[in-house]
């Protein structure tokens, strides 16, 4: 399925954001997931399900002081 993510057009290999978060590589971080402006909580990421065409932002906390 294609969705737009970050702003660039993916093809997801699944379903779900665990799915996405996974094929980018970006499992154990610490993430914050937006699916059509809307923050989805991460104990929600295993079974929520994308559709085509959605538009998913994902934000990803780097540490320093």
């Amino acid at each position: 399925m294609k969705l737009t993510v970050n702003g660039d057009t993916l093809t997801l290999n699944g379903n779900t954001i665990a799915d996405l978060v996974s094929q980018l590589e970006l499992t154990g971080r610490r993430l914050a997931v937006e699916v059509n402006r809307e923050i989805i909580p991460k104990s929600q990421h295993s079974d929520f399900a994308l559709n085509e065409d959605d538009v998913v932002e994902i934000v990803h906390a780097i540490g320093g002081g």
